[in-house]
């Protein structure tokens, strides 16, 4: 597309202008920019460990990979940390080091080493650059993990959790127009718990039974707390940290989001009314 000048000036060039007109924004707090490094490599060199990522997430997740008789993803996963009934809450943990994704990347950049043909003091050089940005993101992250994890086991066996007690409160208000909030009910799930998965697994069954309550297609419900659930990710808390670490904008993250959920808002308002018509059509009329 960039070739093709799609979206770019009139003459096909297109930079930042100089840094020392750059809004206040545009650069994290306290941090004064380096010079840029000058490396040459080629372009199937420069994208070989990303090509290894994909390769080894592909080859631990299949069933039909295996060694020794036994697929390769059960022999990573069996190296497990786990921790049962926290605090007496019937609530457990578990930690797969080298079946995580997180592990596979680490593996990617030993690697890396010999791709690049790293010397070491580069590669502690990058590992340290890395270790000192995940600190900054970690802050943030250490509280929004546990929080998301309370949010969502705040159940009991006499009353509903906080996810649950909220969505049908909005429900009992929204009626027949619920289609149109599904997908920020899916997008509000990101929000707080990190990710479309963890906001389907929390969601879901509550949209499947307002569907039901409302008398609409449960399918095109949970569907729509799917789309909103990746629409979400916009406004992830744990997305905006760790980009805006990785780019150098540590302690703007509230700016990111703003901007960012104006985004959220017309992906969920569109998918939502789109939804809407899905859903009522046939019985409400294509215009209602």
């Amino acid at each position: 597309a960039a070739r093709a000048g799609f979206l770019l000036p009139r003459d096909g060039v297109w930079d930042f202008p100089d840094r020392n007109i750059w809004p206040a924004g545009w650069s994290a707090r306290g941090v004064v920019p380096g010079p840029e490094p000058t490396v040459s490599m080629g372009f199937a060199r420069a994208w070989m460990p990303y090509i290894l990522v994909v390769i080894l997430l592909v080859l631990t997740r299949l069933e039909g990979v295996q060694f020794a008789g036994k697929p390769v993803g059960a022999w990573l996963s069996g190296a497990c940390f786990e921790v049962a009934d926290l605090f007496g809450t019937g609530i457990g943990a578990k930690f797969q080091p080298l079946y995580l994704p997180g592990g596979i990347f680490i593996a990617a950049s030993l690697a890396t080493i010999f791709l690049h043909r790293m010397s070491w003091t580069a590669f502690q050089r990058a590992a340290g650059d890395s270790y000192r940005t995940m600190l900054k993101a970690s802050v943030a992250l250490v509280f929004t993990v546990p929080m998301a994890q309370v949010f969502i086991n705040s159940s009991t066996a006499a009353t509903p959790g906080m996810p649950h007690a909220l969505a049908t409160g909005v429900a009992a208000l929204a009626g027949e127009a619920w289609p149109l909030f599904s997908t920020f009910i899916g997008g509000f799930g990101a929000f707080v718990a990190g990710s479309n998965t963890i906001s389907n697994m929390t969601f879901a069954e509550f949209q499947y039974l307002a569907a039901l309550k409302i008398e609409a297609d449960p399918g095109w419900v949970t569907a729509l707390q799917a789309v909103g659930g990746a629409a979400g990710n916009v406004i992830c808390i744990h997305n905006v940290v760790a980009a805006s670490a990785v780019v150098g904008l540590v302690g703007r993250e509230g700016i990111v989001i703003r901007k960012t959920f104006v985004v959220f808002l017309l992906y969920a308002l569109l998918a939502g009314s789109v939804g809407y018509w899905l859903i009522h059509k046939d019985t409400l009329g294509s215009l209602n």
